[in-house]
């Protein structure tokens, strides 16, 4: 059965590269869907969707973008406008997959189109810029990025065969047919190196209970994943375990998810547990990256690439502070539960990160500035200790309504 791929590229300065695969997919049985986004350029080449609707849907027209002659405004409305033609193109059934052509400004506006595509639509960009760091470009989201290698600028013996593939790519998406996988009620939790045991006991228990838990690690990427997929209504509980990543948007580090961490369970009403896993820890590369603000503070090299620094008092406090607010926006079930052993394997009695003070200021932050009906257990335990994961999964069971009420999940240690 033909399937109908969108094409997305700049036809004034990438027509003859957009008009191969267009032939590329025609030869493999299926339909191409053009979408223009050139501005300033006049061409000979004809599109499904010309550029003057892609501008009028970034909202303005193009015959005022070329008037203007703002290269920034240009490539935010047709940023803005490709985004909305392909997502309202998917959401009317018409296109089963994306494929886009261009340099850095056809990447950007590309992505951004494929960014609003749901996870597990096929996506493709040939890009000049997919060697690189492509996190701004890909997000979230499952987007193939392949390197044009050579300039996306017209046919030769390097880009032919690249375009080549790249249409295979996207064909071999769109033909297969995804397996056939019974549905569970699903979870997400966050994890680190320093917290698996704790993690992988909830994840058991919830399996147990007939849930799908979805892991994340904490890097930055993965809690803004994690955050997507309750964004979007995949998911029906969170544990979040792990909220190490707050320690990094504090303190400056490199697994930061940003200051919106924590908004999209609130936000839809997701019931959650939430524990102050790995804060006593931010994150650096290599211990040379470290800033030299923090010389005098207190290391662990994890690996050769990550240097782990412990946080103090003072910043734990400010995290206590987010946490209980991130809570307090809540629209459903949540509660907190303290680990007054540690935080993590490093900061347990005797190992590298133990620091009573440093963790006292976090839970005393939080119970301070948390919602008097948000309960917050505290127990004698490490957060990796089996006692501690058995009362997080009971207390997520209980807002689920398969288990006991929170201050009843709590077993002597």
């Amino acid at each position: 059965m033909a399937r109908t791929i969108a094409v997305i590229g700049a036809l004034d300065t990438k027509g003859k590269d957009v008009a191969f695969v267009t032939n590329e997919i025609a030869s493999r049985g299926h339909r191409a869907l053009v979408i223009d986004t050139s501005v300033m350029g006049k061409h000979p080449y004809r599109a499904h969707v010309p550029a003057t609707e892609v501008a009028r849907a970034g909202g303005v027209s193009l015959r005022m973008l070329r008037a203007k002659g703002d290269k920034a405004l240009a490539m935010e409305v047709m940023t803005k406008g490709a985004a909305k033609v392909v997502r309202k193109l998917f959401e009317r059934g018409k296109i089963d997959g994306v494929l886009a052509l261009g340099g850095t400004a056809g990447t950007a506006i590309g992505t951004a189109a494929m960014r609003a595509l749901p996870i597990g639509f096929p996506k493709v960009m040939v890009s000049t810029v997919a060697s690189g760091d492509t996190s701004a470009y890909v997000g979230t989201k499952d987007i193939v990025m392949i390197p044009s290698i050579v300039d996306v600028a017209g046919i030769n013996r390097i880009s032919a065969p690249i375009y080549a593939n790249a249409v295979g790519a996207v064909v071999g998406m769109v033909e297969t047919k995804p397996p056939k996988i019974k549905a569970k009620p699903l979870l997400v939790a966050s994890m680190f190196g320093n917290t698996t045991p704790v993690v992988n006991r909830c994840v058991a228990t919830m399996a147990e209970r007939g849930y799908e838990t979805l892991v994340f690690h904490a890097t930055g990427t993965g809690g803004r994943t994690m955050e997507s997929l309750v964004d979007e209504g995949f998911i029906d509980g969170v544990l979040d375990i792990t909220t190490t990543e707050w320690a990094d948007e504090v303190c400056g580090g490199v697994f930061t998810a940003g200051p919106t961490r924590g908004d999209a369970a609130a936000r839809r009403g997701i019931p959650q547990v939430i524990c102050p896993g790995c804060l006593d820890m931010a994150n650096f590369w290599a211990p040379e990256t470290v800033p030299v603000k923090y010389q005098d503070r207190r290391f662990y090299r994890w690996n050769p690439n990550i240097t782990l620094m412990r946080t103090t008092p003072e910043e734990n406090a400010q995290m206590g502070r987010i946490l209980a607010e991130k809570a307090n926006a809540s629209k459903g079930p949540v509660a907190f539960f303290l680990p007054l052993k540690g935080v993590s394997m490093l900061d347990a009695p005797g190992k590298e990160f133990w620091w009573p003070e440093a963790d006292q200021a976090l839970f005393d932050a939080i119970e301070k500035h948390v919602k008097p009906d948000i309960p917050v257990i505290e127990m004698d335990n490490n957060v990796n200790d089996e006692a501690f994961a058995d009362a997080v999964a009971a207390a997520l069971l209980e807002f689920l309504g398969k288990g006991r009420h929170p201050q009843s999940a709590i077993r002597s240690p």
